[in-house]
């Protein structure tokens, strides 16, 4: 009886909304007419609630959500929705959904909260689609960002943009948690993997790549969602190099490698931003009003809204210590700018903010404006005309157009760092040995954000896609292949019997790496690669096969005890669902490799420089002395660079510079190169790095043929923050690298 009145009850709703709302869209011209003309409409509590976002745990059934097969609680679901008026679910229970699942569970949210509240305001879903729609069962999991950012192929950033955001919406989500846009500069950092590298300017046009590729020019289109820009500002940089630790970045360096990359992302319309877990130079970023209004808000034009991450308002009180009580945490995080608060596993903000605003301690303005900038996003996704998952896109869900791109990346990603003798690319007709921890795990080759949090469940991973080992049979034949893991990635198994198979096969493939690992479990005290890992090679490299190394890995693990006598070594990163299959292309010669590196890798574990590091830093007794350096990556081809010209040899502020090479491709295969156009500033009033990346072109060469690659600097190109925090340009000489080649010109 019960259910056919709320049946009758909704389908009366969904009529009386569907007609309140098409009169608005008819009579309300722009989204901030129809957020104000909603804003009015609403009471307090249902304002506190559009700012609050709780995890789908809190909805679900049974303890805390987690069990499977997952459901969702309707009473559970009514208290959150109609009670508190709750604007945001995120997250997941265990593991990933089915794409119907997720339908199902987008379908229940908004149909409690278009058909049995008042205003009938749509719920935002959000998730961590960090590589992929991780969380969805089945979906394109794509290479980690720091691999996408090997490929140098920006083209291939927005299209990984495309795919995620094709089916997110095909899963009815349409918010995701991405891109990270913290600087890859502390290799011990577990999220470095997230990163797309050290270097701001690359960095810079990858997540505003990816933000396109995510949003369109036009979020309301149904195949799009918002973008998340995170985490606002300095996580990246811990000085301790632990996961939500402090950064000091003082106010200079903050302008000049950490701002620029969230600017590239607002200006390429990144809807949302979340913030900073830990503190910048003793202020936790939840609680800086600087940071997140004075800057972010006003000086950047950030107009959509900021999302705190889990839990962390109430951390200002229990972690960081800065608020007394956790009430006093709220009112400083939505003082400071906060407009949605991840709370996320109770409705405590929701409860505590309502009493700010009734004793005056939050000002009405204050709720006003967070609440039209969530509203702002809503209207802008079409959330307000379909908030339901768009079936029509379940056709192209994991279709073979989206692995191929997917496949393309993982390939373009792998960087070859040593071929001693040209031993790669190997004939398949060879005897191999394949062996070590990473050779036959499809988690080893995605760790964290992958079907789980921690993405450590291998039962989980799809069987029908390969692992390192099962590309490599697929390619050779099994007969060809031996394989003995000798190692786990801590512990011997039996080095001994993998040395013996050694010596009688023509060729060992070591793949190293990394356990899975996200956020802080990922925490490490030493980046050097496991012991027993690292023993298991160093036996194979005293027999008198060759050895070619095969890392797998989210950040740079200390190799130097075992480069020297690899014959051959390829930088994988995390590849995703098509990395064994890439791997194979490039060891067996049916892809030649083309990434270049986008962090410097460290040969020590206290030299951690960075590429664009200080002439101080280089002054003997000191150097630059890495195992790699940012940029490079070798090719079973050779490039050769001629003919370095500019335009121009002095030039005025008001003047551009065109700046010219030629490449030929001088081997006996085709192949991919990366020209890089590298800016000293040969004096300053600041101290100057020895180089920073301006320009890179990625390009197809044939064998014997030559390209004229043209890049075009300006003023901004030569400026830099000065002593008072500003941007200068500042008279004097500048040197343009590419490649070996070296010229000068003067600015006047």
């Amino acid at each position: 009886m019960r259910r056919g009145k709320f049946v009758f009850y909704f389908f009366e709703l969904a009529f009386i909304c569907s007609f309140l709302f098409g009169c608005q869209e008819q009579n309300i011209s722009s989204v901030s007419e129809q957020v104000e003309d909603l804003l009015n409409q609403m009471t307090l509590e249902e304002k506190v609630g559009q700012m609050t976002q709780i995890t789908i745990d809190v909805i679900s059934k049974r303890e805390n959500g987690r069990t499977e097969p997952h459901e969702i609680d309707l009473e559970k679901l009514e208290k959150a929705i109609v009670d508190h008026h709750i604007g945001s679910v995120l997250n997941i229970t265990t593991s990933a959904y089915s794409i119907n699942h997720w339908n199902e569970i987008i379908t229940q949210i908004q149909d409690f909260a278009i058909k049995k509240t008042r205003l009938g305001i749509p719920v935002i879903y959000g998730i961590d689609a960090i590589h992929g729609v991780n969380y969805t069962k089945g979906a394109t999991i794509f290479p980690q960002s720091i691999a996408m950012a090997a490929t140098w192929n920006l083209e291939l950033v927005g299209k990984e943009g495309e795919v995620a955001a094709c089916e997110m919406r095909a899963s009815g989500i349409p918010w995701n948690f991405n891109p990270v846009l913290g600087l890859g500069r502390q290799p011990l950092w577990p999220r470095l993997f997230e990163t797309y590298g050290e270097d701001v300017y690359l960095a810079s046009l990858m997540g505003a790549k990816y933000v396109k590729g995510l949003q369109g020019d036009d979020i309301s289109n149904p195949e799009k969602v918002a973008a998340c820009a995170k985490h606002y500002v300095g996580y990246s940089f811990p000085l301790s190099g632990k996961d939500r630790s402090p950064a000091w970045i003082p106010d200079r360096m903050l302008r000049e490698l950490f701002l620029p990359v969230f600017k590239a992302a607002i200006d390429a319309g990144a809807a949302t931003v979340m913030v900073n877990s830990s503190e910048v130079n003793g202020i936790p970023v939840h609680s800086s009003y600087y940071l997140l209004t004075e800057i972010l808000k006003n000086e950047l034009g950030f107009e959509g809204f900021i999302v705190s991450d889990w839990a962390d308002i109430n951390q200002l009180y229990l972690r960081e210590k800065v608020a007394p009580t956790q009430k006093e945490a709220v009112r400083l995080a939505v003082m400071a700018g906060i407009d949605m608060s991840m709370v996320p596993m109770d409705f405590s903000f929701y409860e505590l903010l309502l009493e700010l605003v009734n004793e005056g301690s939050v000002p009405m303005w204050r709720i006003n404006e967070a609440v039209s900038r969530i509203l702002k996003v809503k209207y802008e996704l079409g959330l307000f005309k379909n908030p339901y998952p768009n079936k029509k896109l379940k056709k192209n869900f994991a279709c073979d157009e989206f692995t191929k791109v997917n496949l393309q990346a993982a390939r373009e990603a792998i960087t070859l760092l040593k071929n001693n003798d040209e031993l790669l690319p190997l004939p398949k007709d060879k005897k191999v040995l394949v062996t070590g921890p990473a050779a036959n795990l499809l988690s080893a080759l995605n760790s964290g954000w992958t079907i789980t949090w921690q993405g450590d469940r291998e039962d989980l991973y799809p069987e029908s896609k390969k692992t390192i080992l099962e590309a490599i049979e697929d390619k050779t034949g099994n007969e060809n292949v031996t394989y003995l893991p000798g190692v786990t990635f801590d512990k011997d198994i039996d080095i001994n019997a993998v040395v013996k198979a050694a010596k009688s096969s023509d060729v060992v493939i070591a793949c190293i790496g990394e356990h899975t690992y996200c956020e802080s479990p990922g925490n490490i005290d030493d980046l050097t690669m496991s012991t027993p890992q690292l023993e298991l090679v160093k036996a194979l490299e005293k027999t008198n096969t060759p050895v070619v190394l095969v890392l797998a890995e989210g950040r740079p693990r200390i190799i130097n005890d075992i480069v020297d006598n690899a014959k051959a070594i390829l930088m994988t990163y995390l590849p995703g669902f098509e990395g064994g299959v890439a791997i194979s292309d490039v060891l067996f010669g049916d892809f030649n490799p083309c990434g270049k590196l986008p962090i410097t890798y460290p040969k020590y574990p206290n030299t951690l420089m960075c590429y664009d590091h200080k002439n101080s830093e280089i002054t003997a007794p000191n150097s630059y002395d890495v195992q790699f350096p940012f940029g490079y990556g070798l090719s079973y081809t050779k490039f050769n660079y001629s003919n370095l010209k500019l335009d121009k040899a002095v030039v005025t502020e008001s003047d551009s510079l065109e700046i010219q090479i030629q490449v030929k491709n001088v081997g006996r295969i085709g192949g991919k190169e990366v020209v890089q156009l590298y800016l000293t500033d040969l004096f300053a009033s600041v101290t100057p790095p020895v180089k920073r990346l301006k320009r890179f072109s990625k390009i197809l060469l044939e064998p014997g043929e030559t390209k004229t690659i043209k890049f075009t600097l300006y003023k901004d190109d030569l400026s830099f923050i000065g002593r008072n925090n500003k941007p200068v340009v500042e008279p004097g000489d500048f040197e343009i690298t590419i490649a070996d080649l070296k010229e000068i010109f003067t600015l006047k």
